[in-house]
């Protein structure tokens, strides 16, 4: 049976990764896989350091979508796939890679993923999570600093020069691509379940 293929698209710290493991919740652990598209950052190592950090991240060229597509075929073929992981303090991948085993469900989350004609062509079902800036902005600000090793000027920097721009270029103008609108994010608990029975829906019919 081919799995389906949801995609979450939304602005940085807008709650996608929420509403991927609110909708995982609904399902058996074994059926659901989350895939994050900046685990496809494209690898910068063969750059020193100065040079990374002027990277636009924000970009769709930042993502090697090549690898994504192959590997979500592989998934929907039934073979395993070895995600790769990404390291925002170097902005390198690490040689250690994740199995992700195929499963009837496959969550795909990224600020761009519904920016790229292909991933698009790909999903059975097109979500864009819409929070207020301001809220996405704290959120990013408080994970960059937890979690990414940043500090608040680097934060504000990089969201000024890159970060806002690009979303209002290129995420923010993928919304019109989504089936669904989904304001609030995860704590939308009708939008959840809409979803869920919608997907419960198409593996019924596959």
């Amino acid at each position: 049976m081919d799995p389906i293929i949801i995609g979450i698209g939304g602005g940085t710290g807008s709650g996608k990764t929420t509403v991927a493991r609110e909708v995982r919740k609904h399902f058996p652990e074994e059926s659901v896989v989350i895939l994050h598209h900046d685990s496809y950052y494209v690898d910068r190592g063969d750059l020193p350091p100065a040079s990374r950090e002027n990277i636009n991240y924000d970009h769709p060229d930042s993502f090697d979508n090549e690898l994504l597509l192959f590997h979500l075929n592989e998934l929907r073929g039934g073979r395993p796939v070895e995600k790769p992981i990404y390291d925002f303090e170097t902005h390198t991948r690490r040689k250690e890679t994740i199995t992700v085993r195929p499963a009837r469900i496959i969550l795909l989350e990224g600020i761009l993923v519904l920016a790229e004609d292909a991933l698009r062509e790909s999903m059975d079902i097109k979500l864009y999570v819409d929070t207020d800036a301001d809220e996405r902005f704290i959120r990013r600000l408080r994970r960059d600093i937890a979690d990414r090793g940043r500090t608040v000027d680097q934060v504000i920097e990089q969201y000024l020069k890159t970060v806002r721009p690009m979303h209002l270029q290129f995420v923010e103008t993928s919304k019109r691509y989504a089936d669904v609108i989904i304001p609030e994010g995860g704590q939308n608990r009708v939008a959840v379940d809409l979803i869920v029975t919608k997907a419960r829906d198409i593996l019924a019919n596959h």
